[in-house]
């Protein structure tokens, strides 16, 4: 079978969707974060009002991401400084809890918020890869997506600091 794209327009999802490019894979991706952002909102429990807030902040931002590669950058050196501002924020507020490596677990919100931090790291993956292909793009673009990973990481410690669900250390036998 030869794939093709279709004709009638309700049968394509995306316009860029047969493109062989990474571009695409990309946008895709960062699409798919976008959506687990949601659904983060979605679960999350009662009494985070900063916690909402701030997702509520950066949702947008991730589509800013998603088109600042194909399209004008969307992500600047003023978002780099609120996230980092945020991070500090839940990391003080977490008593420095951030010291050591731990299983991802915990109730739903805050797995979907690791589900978060994974695709944020893909994201980063492919903007390396883009990069590596010969595609340009803004240097705030992979300093985002490596601060959102870390971002998304410390509001699962705060969050699970603050509803007393107890984090589980892994301890490698690898490294």
């Amino acid at each position: 079978m030869t794939f093709r794209k279709p004709k009638n327009r309700k049968e394509i999802c995306y316009p860029f969707i047969y493109e062989s490019a990474l571009t695409c894979d990309y946008e895709v991706h960062t699409d798919e974060l976008c959506s687990l952002v949601g659904m983060v909102l979605a679960q999350m429990p009662e009494g985070f009002d900063d916690v909402v807030a701030d997702l509520e902040m950066l949702h947008p931002k991730i589509y800013h991401l998603n088109g600042s590669v194909r399209g004008k950058t969307a992500i600047f050196e003023e978002d780099l400084e609120w996230l980092h501002a945020r991070y500090d924020y839940y990391n003080e507020a977490s008593k420095g809890r951030i010291s050591r490596f731990v299983l991802p677990r915990g109730p739903v919100a805050v797995m979907a918020l690791h589900q978060c931090r994974t695709g944020a790291k893909k994201t980063v993956r492919l903007l390396h890869r883009l990069d590596e292909s010969g595609v340009t793009f803004e240097p705030e673009l992979p300093r985002f997506a490596n601060l959102l990973a870390n971002f998304f990481f410390v509001l699962t410690v705060y969050i699970k600091m603050k509803l007393d669900v107890e984090e589980v250390d892994f301890v490698s036998l690898s490294y």
